[in-house]
């Protein structure tokens, strides 16, 4: 059986740039849940805050995602999950939690270009508005259906703040916890 590291951590935090990245360093797959829920409301004509505020209401929606877990396509390969609730379905991982300042997140998400499946901003007030609404949806959501507590820190091993690093700084801090243990 692989090894396998899930991070986790609120948008624009970094978990989806230091996830690949962290997964091309050790030769590992990448698999991510926001791809599969990007598709999803993509699908379905929706943002991803829209599809967020649906999955409140519509269970199916997270039964489409939660379903990979039950097969993951990444087998018995080591893997990096990048996940909100990864640290859940996956328990016998590493759990890294990423956070980042609102304003810092804000900034992130309005200068990628790369984002697909949400809107883009018009300024960076916007972005850090729609960030802290998609965190809030994400709570409730996350809560309602599952009975978790996503900021909750005690459900991971690592917790790291990443407003002030880089993605190779986040990675190193990962990798240096991993050999320590």
């Amino acid at each position: 059986m692989g090894q396998t590291i899930t991070i986790s951590g609120s948008v624009g935090s970094g978990k989806s740039t230091v996830s690949k990245m962290l997964a091309q360093k050790l030769g590992w797959q990448y698999y991510s849940t926001g791809m599969a829920q990007r598709k999803i409301a993509e699908e379905m004509g929706l943002t991803t805050i829209e599809l967020n505020a649906l999955t409140i209401k519509d269970k199916s929606i997270d039964e489409r995602i939660d379903a990979v877990f039950k097969n993951p396509p990444w087998g018995d390969d080591n893997c990096v999950v990048d996940s909100r609730l990864a640290f859940h379905f996956v328990p016998k991982s590493f759990k890294v939690c990423l956070t980042v300042r609102d304003e810092v997140a804000g900034e992130r998400i309005f200068n990628d270009t790369n984002r697909s499946g949400e809107r883009k901003y018009e300024s960076v007030q916007q972005s850090t508005a729609a960030a802290i609404e998609r965190h809030q949806l994400e709570i409730e959501h996350f809560q309602k259906n599952y009975g978790l507590d996503i900021d909750n820190k005690d459900n991971f091993d690592l917790v790291v703040d990443t407003t002030h690093l880089t993605p190779e700084q986040v990675c190193q801090a990962i990798l240096a916890t991993i050999k320590s243990d």
